[in-house]
């Protein structure tokens, strides 16, 4: 079972009908008993990082959410949800994160010519080719929208990068762990392409 993580925060029916259009089943849920017993959970999110550790917690479900990841379930992290991975995000303040991986998030900081938000279609450059990523030609376009983006303690993590102003890391990977700063279920094809291989992850 594939759980998708309810706290309020995110487009959670856009990314299950990602999963059952390349034909896997995913529960919308913010039971921590439906993500214990989940063979793979996905964290999606939109909206402001305290906005969100606030819900997270006001649910109970930080330490599943930590417990999920310490079990080696394949974790997913969709925009929001990357970000939320990491200790710290500057949005309206500084906000403690999950602290499963060290960084912190930070906004653009661009010349006028470059929009903040970031929204619209831009190109992955691979730096490791993480299992999620198979099947992907060089520099595919995906679905971005966000004002910030993650700066991780160690760049071994960083399985993307994108281009907009400033070089920022769009995919992480660390073993379970996969969390992209684009939105896969609006990226078309090769969106659906990382859930799918996401889902068939054995």
């Amino acid at each position: 079972m594939i759980a998708i993580i309810d706290y309020q925060m995110g487009n959670l029916r856009s990314v299950q009908k990602g999963f059952e259009k390349v034909g896997h089943q995913a529960v919308i849920t913010s039971d921590p008993e439906d993500l214990r017993r989940a063979t793979k959970v996905v964290l999606p999110g939109v909206g402001a990082f305290g906005d969100a550790m606030a819900e997270l917690r006001r649910r109970n479900l930080i330490e599943p959410i930590r417990a999920v990841v310490n079990s080696g379930k394949p974790f997913l992290g969709i925009c929001l949800g990357l970000q939320l991975l990491f200790d710290t995000g500057e949005e309206g303040g500084e906000h403690q994160g999950l602290g499963i991986l060290p960084g912190k998030v930070v906004r653009f900081n661009l010349p006028h010519v470059f929009k903040v938000p970031h929204m619209g279609w831009n190109q992955l450059q691979i730096r490791r080719p993480a299992p999620i990523l198979n099947g992907f030609v060089p520099d595919t376009h995906v679905y971005f929208v966000h004002s910030y983006y993650v700066v991780p303690n160690d760049s071994s993590v960083i399985a993307t990068e994108t281009d907009y102003g400033v070089l920022f890391c769009s995919m992480i990977w660390r073993d379970n762990i996969f969390a992209t700063q684009f939105h896969p279920e609006k990226s078309q094809v090769d969106g659906l392409r990382i859930l799918r291989n996401f889902a068939e992850i054995t």
